[in-house]
Order: structure tokens, then C-alpha cells, then sequence
């Protein structure tokens, strides 16, 4: 029996001057609701309220915690509030701006502004439905991750991670802004320390430290995300998860499909950026724009028939294999 969610915050519920107006999203560790400022003004406003920590009964504003638990959720607690700390001293378009974070309800809230728009899963999955030979042209992905790529250098600049980057989190604006949303630096807190929290990584877009405790994180480990991106805005799917990866690499046969569709050196980067070795893959976003900005080096390899041939048994082959595990790898496709 699955456990209950807490409850999200009802309607007109005021906290630190705002009114909730709706719940926008809820996931494992918080609530997202629209709210309005004394002004009038549409935020978002994202309240810490982690489910495998803490309850909360419909109508009520305190979260529930059990004692056995307190120490951690206080620990996830710090980790949120410094997070909104660090990103209201980020000003840039591809990283969502907070504009205020405080404490309340015995849990911290974040306030940002409110973005209109949809993620870039969304536009994936519209794009796939089409059944086109290209989900996106390779223009349309290139100046969609370069502001992707210079709102994440700015945030490694300011010694932050993101650790949650994947097509549900880099939401493109009705006036075509890629932006950064939903850092996951309390989670991943969570997720290391905790005994009461399995690991809630996005199978296709966490690096393989991430799934070790002992693991060093850096820049290398949002890299290989967002080639698990590119991947994914190329194929219309996520690649195969990494512990799926360290068992049987395919990433290579997968991109081999793609040659004469992409540029070499888009799938090259790709290919580079999603290197299980953290050592191996690009260690800055900077060395990663330097690659992609090689405009008079992009070339285009077609299939020899043979290959296609080939490919095409694959792709039957494998195919076949996806129906029969269709169920029990569920969490890697997008819904």
C-alpha cells in the first residue's frame, strides 16, 4: 500500500505576503504552486515538503514529522534554503530567477517567478508523435542547448550543481527562452545521507556516480545529463540508464543509427559528454561550447547499405526485445 502524499496548501492561503492561487506540480521532495504577490503579480512559489519525511492532512499548514526522522528533514531543510540562497544571487535567462526564499510553516518556500510556456519533454514528445525522420533540426537543438550551456556555466561559476538537468526541467518560454528550472541540491543531500530515502534519480539522465554514495560530483556530472538531453531532443526517447549502460554499452550502435541525420560532430559530443568515465567526458561547460562552436568542421557521414542493412536487423531485434520488457522498463520512457 502506497503511502499517502501530503497534502498541498488549499487555495487562498497566505505565506510571507503571497496567495496561493493552484497547485502546479508536486513531486517526492516539494510543491509547486502559483501564487500572486501584493501587487498582483503571478510567482511560483516552491514549498519543501519532502514525502518520504513528512505528512500533512488536507486543510492543515504544519508538516508532520516523525522524531526518528526529524534530523534529516532539518538537513534537507538547510540544504533547500541555501540552494534558494545561492540562486537569488544568479541573474541570467536560462536560470530561473528566485526572487525571494523564507522560512514559514516550519518549512522553507522559494519564490520565482512564473514562467509561461512548456518543457522540453513536452516538445519531445509532440515532435516524436510526428513520426519525422529528425524529432528536432540540428539547428533547433544547437541554439536551444547554447542558452542551456550558458545558463549552467553560470551556475557552475557560482560553485553550484544542478544534478537534476532533463527534458522536464529546461522549460522553453512562450518567447522561445530555454531556462533551467528545478535544481535538485536538497535531493541529492537527501538521497546521500538518508536511510529513509531511495535515490530518486531520472533513469537516461543520471551520470553513473550519482547512483554511488562514495562518488565524487563536479561540472562532469550535469555534462553527462545534458548529453543524455541531446540525446533524447535526437532520438525522441531517453537513452538506456547507466547501470544499464556499466552492464551493455549501446549508446554507440544508438548514435551509429543517427549518422547522416545529425552532424559528426553533434553526435561525437553527445557521445563524449555521456562517457561513463567521469574523466573522459568534457570537464567544463566552456570546453563543451568550444567543441559544439566548430561550425566550419561539421560534415555529415552517410550509411554504406551494408550498414543499414545492419542497422535495420538491429533495429527489429531490438525492437522485439523492448516489447517483451516494455513493462518492467517503464520509468525510462517518457509518459
Amino acid at each position: 500500500m502506497s503511502k499517502v502524499k501530503p497534502a498541498p496548501l488549499p487555495p487562498d492561503t497566505v505565506i510571507g505576503g503571497y496567495r496561493i492561487v493552484r497547485k502546479l506540480a508536486a513531486g517526492g521532495f516539494g510543491v509547486v504552486y502559483l501564487a500572486v504577490d501584493t501587487e498582483g503579480q503571478q510567482v511560483a512559489v516552491k514549498e519543501y515538503l519532502p514525502s518520504s519525511l513528512a505528512s500533512r492532512g488536507p486543510g492543515e499548514l504544519l508538516p508532520q514529522v516523525q522524531p526518528e526522522k526529524l534530523s534529516l528533514y532539518r538537513l534537507g531543510f538547510k540544504s533547500f534554503f541555501e540552494e534558494g540562497r545561492a540562486l537569488a544571487q544568479i541573474s541570467h535567462a536560462s536560470v530561473v530567477s528566485v526572487l525571494n526564499f523564507f522560512r514559514e510553516n516550519e518549512t522553507v518556500y522559494m519564490v520565482m517567478n512564473f514562467l509561461e510556456g512548456a518543457s522540453l519533454q513536452e516538445f519531445i514528445i509532440t515532435a516524436r508523435e510526428q513520426k519525422k525522420q529528425k524529432v528536432f533540426r540540428e539547428s533547433t537543438i544547437r541554439s536551444l542547448y547554447d542558452e542551456v550551456f550558458r545558463g549552467l556555466r553560470i551556475v557552475h561559476q557560482h560553485k553550484m550543481l544542478h544534478l537534476d538537468i532533463k527534458p522536464a526541467n529546461i522549460f522553453v518560454t512562450d518567447d522561445n527562452r530555454s531556462v533551467l528550472i528545478d535544481f535538485g541540491a536538497a535531493r541529492e543531500v537527501l538521497s546521500k545521507e538518508g536511510n529513509f530515502i531511495r535515490p530518486m534519480y531520472t533513469p537516461g539522465f543520471a551520470a553513473p556516480e550519482m547512483y554511488r554514495r562514495d562518488s565524487s560530483m563536479g561540472p562532469w556530472t550535469d555534462i553527462y545529463a545534458i548529453g543524455a538531453c541531446i540525446y533524447a531532443s535526437m532520438q525522441g526517447y531517453p537513452p538506456n540508464d547507466a547501470p544499464q549502460r556499466l552492464e551493455k554499452d549501446r549508446l554507440s550502435l544508438a548514435l551509429s543509427r543517427l549518422r547522416g541525420v545529425y552532424s559528426d560532430n553533434l553526435i561525437e559530443v553527445v557521445e563524449w559528454c555521456m562517457s561513463l568515465d567521469p574523466l573522459s567526458r568534457p570537464q567544463s561547460v566552456f570546453a563543451l561550447q568550444k567543441e559544439l562552436s566548430r561550425e566550419t568542421e561539421r560534415s555529415y557521414t552517410k550509411l554504406t547499405v551494408a550498414e543499414k542493412m545492419r542497422l535495420q536487423f538491429d533495429n527489429i531485434v531490438s525492437d522485439n526485445k523492448k516489447s517483451l520488457r516494455k513493462s518492467t522498463n517503464a520509468g525510462t520512457k517518457f509518459r
